[in-house]
């Protein structure tokens, strides 16, 4: 008997925890589907994890608000605030001609240091190949001076033959004597073409300290100025250039006086 009366509680236990549940449920709207949002989230627990991630609160974002200072107060635009410091430092309508004749001045100063920095620019280059063809063309000048008391030589022992007339009237004298003046025209020839090398006389000549160097001086009444009236060292030029003075005689004007 007792048993029957509990089965009978528990049954009616049931029937009002069911209509309780009923009486729980919420309406849907007139369409007829229930939003997300009015779920529960015994109902929806995914979609309420993934909005408690999503939300600014949960990933640490400040949410900017409209462009106020850190204090509260309203922050103007960037954009605003360059043009009010333009007009800030534009100068006066007063000051305009004054500033463009300034401005006017500072460009023609430039110009003109452009225009000599390149005109010293230009004269550095030229400058600067002449050195260079210069240092080629001499770069042979040390070897030419070393050859040229060779050639010294050769002058010496054709003159010393010449004036041997012991030597002259034999046969083989004079052939001895022509083949050393063969091979010494031969060697100045090769010089000067090849080399630029030039041997010049000086008898007769007025006197150059560029281009002679006086071993004995001799007063003369037949001339006007210092004249060079014997060779006894031949000079040379190289390409123009005197690489060694002549060394010579010179009469210079006087004479005896009575």
């Amino acid at each position: 008997m007792s048993m029957q009366q509990n089965d009978s509680k528990d049954t009616d236990g049931i029937a009002e925890s069911a209509q309780v549940t009923e009486n729980v449920i919420i309406d849907p709207p007139e369409g007829g589907v229930v939003p997300d949002s009015a779920q529960t989230d015994e109902q929806n627990p995914a979609a309420n994890a993934a909005a408690a991630a999503d939300s600014p609160e949960s990933s640490g974002e400040t949410i900017a608000e409209g462009p106020h200072a850190a204090d509260g107060s309203e922050k103007m635009p960037e954009s605003v605030e360059n043009i009010s410091d333009v007009r800030e430092n534009s100068p006066d309508e007063a000051d305009l001609p004054k500033k463009i004749a300034e401005l006017e001045a500072q460009l023609a100063e430039s110009g003109d240091q452009l225009l000599r920095k390149a005109a010293d620019f230009e004269n550095f280059r030229k400058r600067m190949n002449q050195e260079k063809q210069s240092a080629i063309e001499f770069a042979n000048q040390m070897l030419l001076l070393d050859i040229i008391p060779i050639i010294d030589d050769f002058e010496r022992a054709i003159q010393s033959a010449e004036a041997s007339e012991e030597l002259i009237g034999q046969p083989a004298g004079k052939a001895m004597l022509d083949g050393i003046t063969m091979i010494e025209k031969r060697l100045v020839s090769q010089l000067e073409s090849k080399w630029g090398l030039k041997r010049f006389n000086s008898a007769g000549e007025p006197f150059d300290p560029n281009r002679h160097e006086a071993m004995f001086m001799e007063k003369s009444p037949d001339v006007e100025e210092a004249m060079v009236q014997e060779d006894f060292i031949k000079g040379y030029l190289l390409k123009d250039r005197v690489i060694r003075a002549a060394k010579v005689k010179v009469l210079v004007p006087g004479g005896n006086e009575e």
